[in-house]
Order: C-alpha cells, then structure tokens, then sequence
C-alpha cells in the first residue's frame, strides 16, 4: 500500500493532481499528455517518476510507448477531486481529453467505415478462421449473444445460426448499415445491429448469455473499461470470449489499422479480466501468421460468476 502522508504530499502539486486525473479517465503516454496539457516532455516525465515511485501510477510498455494508469485507490480520489476543485485548469483538462478520446474514436470510425463491404478482400491483422473456430468450440448453446466491435458481422452471422439472438454493436454506421443489410439478405432475424461504443455497449446490465469481443480489444481507448462493461451486460454464469493479437512490437499497426494497443500478453488479458470480476479464466495462443510481422491471434474464455 502506498504511504498516506508520502500520497498526499504528492497530491500537493497542482501539476501532479492534474495528471492523476487524467490518468484516472483514460490511460496516456508521455506524448497524450503533453498534447493534453501543453507541457514539456522533461517536465511530465519527472513528475510521472515521482507519482510512480509512490506508488500513485504504474506503467506498461504498448510498442515504443509507455502508457500510464492512475493507482488512486478510492478514498484518495475522492479527496483529489476535492482538491481539483481548487483548480480552473482541471475542467480544461477534462475537456481537451475529452477531444482526444473523440479524435481516437474518430479515427477508428473512419479506418472501419472504409472497410464496410470490403472484409474478406482486405487484410485485417488477427482475423483468423482457425482463431474463430477454436472460439466457438469453446461454447456451445448459446442463447443471447452480444458481438462487440462486430464489424461487418462476419462472426455474428456465424453465431446467429445457432443462437436464439445476437446483437452485433460496432462504433462505425457504414459498418452497423452494411451488416443489417447482409442479415436482411441471409435472412437472419435474429440478427440485430446496434451503433455504439464497446466501452459503453447499448445493452442491459445482465442482458446476454455470452459476450464476444473479436479483434476488437486493441481498438479501445481502455481496454479495462471494454471488459468491464462486457461484465455488466452478462449474466450471472454467462461468458465472454475475447480474440485478439498476442503482444507484438509492428508499431505501424497504429497507423496501418487504426490500432491503439499492441496486442496483449496472456498474463495481461487474464489480469484484466480478473480484474472486470471474471473468474475461470482460460487464455491460449491458437494461431500465428505466416507472413511478416507473424501477428498471434490470443484466445481468451472467461466466466461470470453466477
């Protein structure tokens, strides 16, 4: 446990206070945070040490960059955002991470408005059929089923064939278009599309059997809050799948595809999970490409406690 009095002096500085609340709302790199609060690197690096060092934020290392969370447990984020009132520049910080998270959103919307209607003819890193198999042969008789960050639906198609329902939610409305358009045409009305956020699914607490989240984790602004509102919309003793890329270092995917993280560890994806309240956690890595950079597609199955 961090030291109380070596935390509230910390808390002190009006820039630390600043930065532990923006790192409370979303993990940042030194580079988001410079953007964000128009300071030097030297400046937000030194101050980011001395938040680590009390043991405030940790760090993980996403490419070529390190990404940090706040570790405020929440007594101590409660009194900070009592202090925070103290200072103007906080709702201005708020706000401009606010732009932020919709600049990343909106790139994302774009890269996957591009691709509606063209999934099959161009690459998408990850997208693996033996990765899809091994995941539905994880679980069998299934009844209401979400697919967040569905794209175009190629798997909730699948899984509509042998669910009662699917809800397909995915963040671009070409994508949402298209793919009511093909459940239309293969005539599955079982089959819904839903415009929304996998870290704000339009869903009900306790709505659905099973939850997917294929090749869709790497594209959230935090993943944590992905997998933690896949644990709000599953039921008591429902499951949640997660297909993703194995941690890689082609940091061109950034760019490429519109990728925010670098794949996940094993131990990370499971921590994670643990973390959103899953239990019976089971991850394997169960396909790797041929071609250069070899991305790995990560399996993971996890379980709601009843």
């Amino acid at each position: 446990m961090p030291s109380m009095l070596k935390s509230l002096k910390l808390l002190t500085d009006p820039t630390r206070l600043r930065i532990l609340l923006l790192l409370d709302a979303e993990a940042l790199s030194v580079a988001d945070l410079q953007e964000l609060l128009g300071m030097g690197q030297s400046r937000i690096s030194t101050q980011l040490s001395q938040l680590k060092g009390g043991g405030l934020v940790t760090d993980e290392r996403s490419g070529k960059h390190n990404f940090y969370r706040s570790e405020m447990g929440p007594d101590l984020l409660k009194l900070a955002k009592e202090a925070a009132k103290e200072l103007p520049e906080v709702e201005k910080d708020l706000s401009a991470l606010r732009h932020l998270q919709r600049k990343r959103r909106d790139k994302t919307r774009a890269y996957f408005d591009e691709l509606a209607g063209r999934f099959g003819k161009d690459y998408v890193p990850g997208r693996s059929w033996k990765g899809l198999a091994e995941a539905l042969l994880k679980v069998t008789n299934q009844g209401v089923v979400a697919d967040l960050g569905a794209g175009e639906g190629t798997l909730a198609q699948m899984l509509a064939r042998q669910a009662e329902r699917v809800i397909a939610v995915d963040l671009s409305p070409k994508m949402v278009e298209f793919g009511s358009e093909l459940a239309r045409r293969h005539e599955l009305p079982n089959l819904e599309y839903r415009l929304g956020d996998i870290e704000d699914p339009p869903l009900d607490d306790a709505s659905v059997d099973l939850a997917f989240l294929s090749q869709a984790l790497h594209h959230a602004g935090t993943p944590e809050k992905a997998l933690q509102q896949a644990f709000r919309i599953v039921k008591p003793g429902g499951r949640l799948v997660v297909l993703d890329l194995l941690q890689h270092t082609f940091e061109q995917a950034r760019e490429l595809y519109a990728d925010v993280w670098l794949g996940f560890s094993e131990g990370e994806l499971a921590a994670m999970l643990e973390k959103a309240g899953f239990a019976d956690i089971e991850t394997a890595v169960v396909d790797r490409e041929p071609e250069p950079p070899h991305f790995q597609t990560l399996l993971a199955v996890a379980k709601k406690p009843a």
